[in-house]
C-alpha cells in the first residue's frame, strides 16, 4: 500500500528583516506598546475592508489584523492564518511587510485572497500566500519552528450553520434574516460540527501547529461565545481548556468591543431575561509556546 508522500516546505522567509533588538517581540515603539496593553480593543472598517455576507459570512477588520501582527512579530517574520477566509490578515501582513501563509477549504475564499493581495505593496519585501487546503495537512507545508504569529478567526463551530432569525435587530428583514451563512457544508468544515466534535477538532489541528511555532511564538484565535436554544455556549472557555491541553499556555484574554460597529440592536430578553448580545463583543485569546 502506498503512502501518501510528504510535501515539499514552502519556500516562504521566516527571519527578522528589522533592526530590533534581541529581545523584543515586536516593532511597537514604547508610545505603541502602551496603548496596545490595554484590554479591550475597538476598531474601525476601512474602505478596503469586506462587509459583504456574500462575499464571505465572517469578516473582521484590517486594522483589529494588523494590531495583531504587529504586537506579536517583527517585519520579516512568518504570521500563519489556518482559516484564512477572506485574506485580511494576507492583506494585513502585506501592509505591515511580514511573511505570511494562509490555508482555506474553500476554493472561492483563496481566490478572493489573492484578488485581495494584487495591488502589491512597492515597499513590501515579503511574500503573502493563499493555499486551498485542510488545515490538518499545514504541517506538511512548513519546517518546525519557523512561524512566529499564528493569528486566525475559525469557523464557530455550528453558530453560523442555522438560520438567521434576527430576534436581537429592530430591523429583522436586514437581508440577512432566514439565511444559512454557513461557510460550507463540506464535512471538513469545523462550521458543521457541534461544540464537542468541534473543540477535539481544533485541539488535534492546533497540537499539530505547535511544533511550528517558536518557542514564546504567540497564537491569537478571535472568537465569540453564542447563545443556543436560551443556553450560554461558552466556545472562548472550551477553546481555552482544550489549547492548554493540547501544550499551548494562555497569556492573555482580550475583549473586542465591536459596539461601534454594530447598527440598530433590538430589546433581547426583555424584561425577565437578561441576556448580554454577543453580538457586540468577541474575545481574542492569546496563548503561546511556552520556551523550552
Amino acid at each position: 500500500m502506498k503512502t501518501k508522500a510528504k510535501l515539499k516546505a514552502l519556500e516562504i522567509g521566516h527571519d527578522r528583516t528589522c533592526e530590533c533588538p534581541p529581545t523584543h517581540i515586536n516593532c511597537l515603539t514604547a508610545k505603541e506598546w502602551l496603548r496596545a496593553q490595554i484590554g479591550v480593543w475597538e476598531f474601525f472598517y476601512e474602505k478596503r475592508d469586506i462587509r459583504d455576507k456574500e462575499l464571505h459570512p465572517a469578516t473582521f477588520p484590517l486594522s483589529l489584523s494588523k494590531k495583531v501582527i504587529e504586537l506579536f512579530s517583527h517585519q520579516g517574520e512568518l504570521v500563519l492564518d489556518p482559516f484564512v477566509g477572506s485574506g485580511t490578515s494576507l492583506l494585513a501582513a502585506q501592509d505591515l511587510n511580514r511573511n505570511a501563509v494562509g490555508f482555506d477549504l474553500q476554493k472561492k475564499y483563496v481566490g478572493l485572497c489573492k484578488s485581495r493581495l494584487q495591488n502589491e505593496n512597492m515597499f513590501n519585501k515579503a511574500d503573502q500566500i493563499a493555499i486551498q487546503d485542510d488545515a490538518r495537512n499545514i504541517k506538511n507545508y512548513l519546517e518546525e519552528e519557523t512561524v512566529k504569529l499564528i493569528w486566525t478567526s475559525p469557523p464557530y463551530a455550528n453558530l453560523l450553520n442555522r438560520k438567521r432569525k434576527n430576534k436581537s435587530r429592530r430591523n429583522r428583514d436586514n437581508g440577512q434574516l432566514g439565511k444559512v451563512e454557513q461557510y460550507s457544508q463540506d464535512p471538513r468544515d469545523l462550521g458543521t460540527m457541534a461544540l464537542t466534535d468541534y473543540t477535539k477538532e481544533m485541539g488535534d489541528i492546533f497540537e499539530s501547529l505547535l511544533p511550528l511555532l517558536k518557542p514564546k511564538g504567540h497564537c491569537v484565535i478571535n472568537v465569540p461565545d453564542m447563545w443556543w436554544e436560551n443556553e450560554r455556549i461558552t466556545i472562548h472557555v472550551s477553546l481555552i481548556d482544550e489549547l492548554r491541553k493540547r501544550g499551548y499556555e494562555l497569556r492573555n484574554v482580550i475583549i473586542w468591543d465591536r459596539t461601534n460597529l454594530v447598527n440598530q440592536i433590538g430589546i433581547f430578553g426583555w424584561p425577565s431575561n437578561y441576556i448580554t448580545m454577543g453580538v457586540t463583543f468577541e474575545y481574542l485569546l492569546d496563548f503561546w509556546r511556552p520556551p523550552k
